[in-house]
């Protein structure tokens, strides 16, 4: 386990009052709350959008809340995935590689691009993806820059049915051969009940029984 603490803070109509959250250090950790803007800002502190002064987290000996965010390796799919329209899936991947610095990049995107399944969308702009489609591309380029741990925000909410299923198995195959603790934000009863991990959940800012 990996412990964060301190993660209260104050805001205009909401208060975030967790002062102890254990995270799994391997494996899926979902966060869960039916409704309500506290997962979310649990989300965005622990990643370093917002500032939250005596938040603590020590991940493998080290405090990652005293990291300037880029240095904190983490990858992250937000909930709407946020691919440069006008760029290629390729390009997509290949610009996060860029931006860390990744060495054989071209020997992991590849192996990227098979696990994946992106070789039919590989050279068409993210504008021309399909829903399940953005969020492959979005979690190859979260997992191009090797990080040593993955949030995913919400990563079906925009995926129909059908889809769903597949997309959930796919996220379970992928942190399981790569390894990586995962923190899952997450509303969807159904997607809590079919991924297996340590589930929290939170009311209203706080930790719920």
């Amino acid at each position: 386990m990996s412990f964060v603490t301190g993660l209260i803070k104050k805001y205009d109509d909401f208060k975030l009052n967790i002062p102890k959250l254990e995270i799994a250090d391997e494996g899926i950790t979902i966060l869960w709350e039916p409704s309500g803007a506290g997962k979310t800002r649990v989300f965005r502190n622990l990643i370093g959008i917002e500032s939250c002064p005596g938040l603590s987290w020590h991940l493998h000996g080290v405090d990652v809340c005293q990291l300037p965010a880029p240095d904190r390796k983490f990858g992250v799919v937000l909930q709407n995935y946020s691919l440069f329209p006008h760029m290629t899936a390729r390009q997509n991947i290949q610009f996060a590689a860029d931006a860390r610095e990744i060495t054989n990049e071209h020997e992991k995107m590849h192996q990227l691009k098979k696990e994946l399944s992106l070789e039919d969308c590989w050279d068409r702009t993210a504008a021309k993806l399909s829903s399940g489609e953005q969020q492959r591309v979005a979690l190859a380029r979260a997992l191009i820059g090797e990080p040593q741990f993955l949030f995913l925000d919400e990563p079906f909410s925009a995926l129909d049915q059908n889809l769903r299923s597949e997309a959930r198995e796919l996220v379970k195959k992928i942190i399981h051969e790569h390894k990586i603790p995962t923190l899952l934000i997450n509303h969807d009863k159904e997607d809590v009940e079919q991924l297996t991990g340590k589930i929290i959940k939170i009311e209203k800012g706080q930790l719920a029984e």
